[in-house]
């Protein structure tokens, strides 16, 4: 066909040949699942101070907080034989290490024996006043079984170790990952060894990056 000038027309022809283009569409379906599993690997792996909890006061606060520091997580009793010891003992932790390095994480239970019965409130005066207790505490909670909370969960499933009474000890490192777990019988003297290296640790690094 001869356009007005008497020329011959040419249909425009593509560019780019459809037979590229399947190839291409697969390629792209291929990337896009390759950036998927990428990402399923890159996700942030939970660790203890990934979960949020209430404290004392019954305000819903996150364990964030205390990631890069160490922290003893024990289930607290008021009434139990290893109340005087124990509250004696992590107060003086509390002192000696805490509170940018190092804290004690203190969740009231009344699951063992029933020697947490009172309220938050109680609980908090009683160690305060008693013991001058100036770690963090919380609400008061279920520690095993499967009313569990997840943050005690995680603790569990970590090292394999349940709560079967008052005062469990769990180490977690600033990292969140659990170090190593004590039941009521072994004193916070003897596990001070274990938290002082790990504070050291945490102080090294530190001056390392000055």
């Amino acid at each position: 066909m001869l356009d007005p000038e008497g020329s011959v027309e040419h249909k425009p022809s593509s560019s780019f040949p459809k037979v590229f283009l399947i190839p291409l569409a697969m390629l792209l379906a291929i990337a896009a699942l390759l950036l998927l599993a990428f990402s399923a690997t890159q996700q942030k792996e939970p660790d203890f101070y990934t979960f949020k909890v209430v404290n004392i006061r019954g305000k819903l606060v996150s364990l964030e907080k205390y990631r890069g520091s160490v922290s003893l997580v024990v289930n607290v009793a008021s009434e139990c034989g290893y109340t005087d010891s124990h509250y004696k003992a992590l107060q003086q932790l509390q002192r000696d290490l805490g509170p940018y390095h190092f804290n004690v994480l203190a969740f009231p239970c009344n699951q063992f024996g029933q020697q947490e019965p009172d309220t938050n409130k109680e609980i908090e005066s009683f160690a305060r006043k008693t013991y001058g207790a100036s770690f963090p505490m919380f609400s008061k909670i279920t520690v095993s079984g499967a009313g569990a909370i997840p943050a005690f969960k995680y603790l569990i499933d970590s090292k394999g170790e349940e709560p079967t009474w008052n005062f469990w000890k769990y180490l977690v490192d600033p990292n969140g990952k659990v170090v190593k777990a004590w039941d009521s019988t072994v004193s916070v003297e003897e596990i001070r060894p274990y938290v002082t290296e790990l504070v050291r640790k945490i102080i090294l690094k530190k001056k390392d990056e000055l």
